[in-house]
């Protein structure tokens, strides 16, 4: 008679596992006719290659979404008997990158149809072919996101390679765009703002997380009494970024009254 019972839970994994798949097409021919009968080949991303859109999806997303360089899963895909060369892999990515290229764009149209777009640019070492060293080039994001607004669109980033971070870069990304750009301050985005100050330009937005960045600093080395009033009348102000320290706040004493004139 079973009175009861003890469950117990562990978690496991399926490592990811190699395998061939084979395609046979027969061929036919017609009895006293000319001609041989064979079903069209697949359509693949690879003409005539070896690797299946999983594969490749494998690849990408090791190299792009997590970090993982060509030459280190060369190596991993090498402890299971199968030999992929880096270069190889770099040519799939570099085929793979031009049939999503019209992916890519139609996000970006789709970004700068937003009401506001958060763009920033980052520093990227990037190979220099035949020096045998790296040289700096930059990564241009641009992201939509309307939800805290009452949105109901999904998220949205696009990534811009560029081998400099000069405000051409981003007035030929955001060519046409006349909405809300929220920037760090980088001056290289002043160039989408027109001279006469007109309202057919973008409108830049700063960044309240950059803002308070330096206040903190200023009130963490006991050098501003008026940084340490702006950061304790500032803890409850909503941010598009999380606070270093979100505790600071609570540890700051009363502001005297003269300080807080002064802020008024």
């Amino acid at each position: 008679m079973l009175i009861g019972e003890d469950i117990s839970e562990r978690l496991d994994v399926m490592p990811a596992k190699f395998r061939v798949i084979v395609t046979r097409r027969p061929k036919y021919a017609f009895k006293n006719e000319d001609g041989v009968v064979q079903a069209p080949a697949p359509a693949h991303i690879i003409e005539s290659g070896i690797p299946t859109e999983a594969l490749l999806a494998q690849i990408a997303v090791s190299k792009y979404a997590d970090g993982l360089p060509l030459y280190r899963q060369e190596a991993i895909y090498a402890r299971d008997k199968v030999e992929l060369d880096r270069k190889l892999m770099a040519q799939w990515m570099g085929k793979l990158g031009f049939e999503l290229e019209i992916l890519a764009d139609y996000l970006f149209d789709e970004i700068k149809k937003g009401e506001r777009i958060f763009a920033d640019e980052t520093a990227l070492p990037t190979l220099a072919p035949g020096s045998g060293s790296t040289k700096t080039a930059y990564l241009w994001a641009y992201a939509r996101d309307d939800r805290p607004f009452g949105g109901s669109g999904p998220p949205m980033v696009v990534y811009r390679f560029e081998d400099s971070r000069a405000g051409e870069c981003v007035a030929r990304h955001l060519d046409g765009y006349r909405g809300i750009l929220q920037v760090d301050g980088y001056a290289a985005y002043n160039k989408l703002v027109r001279s006469d100050r007109g309202n057919d330009g973008v409108t830049l937005a700063g960044c309240w997380s950059h803002s308070r960045r330096k206040f903190y600093e200023l009130h963490v080395g006991k050098s501003s009494e008026i940084a340490t009033t702006t950061v304790r009348r500032s803890s409850g102000w909503r941010s598009s970024g999380r606070s270093r320290r979100p505790s600071a706040a609570k540890a700051l004493k009363p502001v005297s009254p003269r300080v807080s004139k002064s802020l008024r």
